[in-house]
């Protein structure tokens, strides 16, 4: 029996962690679970899983909750809330499905616990990588990827030589607006921007699958979780989501991971590894399909991913100012207060009005993805 701390139940892979979980009720248990203030669904999620710790975002949602918990479910809230489920003494695993830079400090206090990472907050690497990865070290705890990409690759190096690797390659669908031209951008709908064409994810994830901004943290994150360089991750545009991600090796073997896209599969190898486990729904007919298409990634069109790039070879500081001022500018665009295209100017004018501090410590993160935030707010959008 694992024994699961879910932070991120309401999202989108959190509610796809807990299919898993009912799947295999006699493999798995939700020891404790985090979520932000969808309290409808966060009590159906309480009642069906009962877990011994709730927390909530903020203590007027805490307040509302409160009396329509089980007996025996304790509760807490906020960011010392999100640390409380990740370190509970009766998980031995933590999945990190909240979305953002709040997943830093839970995650850490998590590995500081010796507990296992089913990781699905690229945030949480972008930002503070170096510490995210020696902690790990540190204490031997494993970071098993959650996201479908990463999941891939990791699958692909399994009982592999890294010696003997040349490259990775991350897919990616191309967004909502894979077939517009830049010149088609600059008065898309938020409700467009949503309509993701493969995958059923949170509104920021879809945002950012849009702009490609998610390719370039996934790039960032895949730099820490394999300890690969720059050079040798590449992004090829894959609209058909089938081929997850693939690998290359020096004698020009390319191993690559398929399957129709469904995030359950990689949150289920997570939790499962290295097992794996029968899961219900349709297998993979590549005769069905019939042709798979590839494009390269243009910098030009999609510049959120040569942003990532960048602020990935500069280190330090600059993947932190990269995610915050994009955290920022996709929540602008949600709420109606600038334009899609704004989105990449925005982050494009923090970047390049911030000093990136080598090898920082945790509080030099905090402050440097503050000062970001403050800057991504208050500017204003192109007319």
């Amino acid at each position: 029996m694992k024994r699961i701390a879910l932070l991120g139940s309401t999202g989108s892979v959190g509610t796809q962690t807990l299919d898993v979980v009912a799947q295999h009720p006699e493999q798995f248990q939700i020891e404790a679970m985090a979520a932000g203030r969808n309290i409808d669904l966060l009590l159906q999620q309480v009642k069906q899983f009962r877990p011994k710790l709730v927390s909530v975002q903020d203590k007027a949602t805490a307040d509302a909750i409160r009396i329509h918990l089980p007996e025996g479910t304790a509760l807490t809230h906020g960011d010392e809330g999100l640390i409380e489920v990740a370190s509970v003494a009766e998980a031995d695993t933590v999945v990190t499905a909240v979305v953002g830079s709040i997943g830093l400090k839970s995650t850490l206090a998590a590995i500081e616990q010796g507990k296992q990472i089913g990781l699905a907050n690229k945030e949480t690497l972008v930002t503070a990588g170096h510490l995210v990865t020696a902690a790990a070290r540190k204490h031997n705890v494993a970071l098993l990827p959650i996201d479908s990409e990463h999941s891939a690759i990791f699958q692909c190096l399994n009982g592999e030589s890294m010696r003997h690797l040349r490259s990775i390659t991350l897919t990616a669908s191309g967004g909502s607006f894979r077939d517009k031209g830049r010149e088609e951008l600059k008065d898309v709908t938020v409700e467009q921007a949503l309509n993701h064409p493969n995958w059923s994810m949170g509104a920021k994830i879809t945002i950012d699958s849009a702009t490609m901004a998610n390719k370039g943290l996934e790039v960032i994150e895949a730099h820490w979780l394999f300890d690969i360089p720059y050079e040798q991750i590449q992004v090829l545009i894959h609209p058909e989501s089938i081929i997850h991600s693939f690998v290359e090796y020096v004698d020009g073997s390319v191993i690559a991971q398929l399957g129709l896209p469904d995030m359950r599969v990689p949150i289920q190898y997570a939790l499962t590894y290295p097992e794996r486990l029968e899961m219900k729904g349709p297998s993979l007919s590549l005769a069905e399909i019939g042709k798979l298409h590839f494009r390269e990634m243009d910098m030009g069109r999609y510049p959120m991913v040569r942003y990532a790039y960048e602020s990935g070879q500069a280190g330090g500081t600059a993947t932190t100012v990269f995610n915050a001022a994009n955290e920022v500018a996709v929540s602008r665009f949600l709420k109606g207060e600038i334009g899609f295209l704004d989105i990449e100017r925005i982050v494009e004018k923090v970047l390049s009005n911030h000093q990136v501090h080598a090898e920082p410590s945790l509080a030099e993160i905090e402050d440097a993805d503050g000062r970001a935030r403050a800057i991504a707010a208050s500017l204003p959008p192109v007319e």
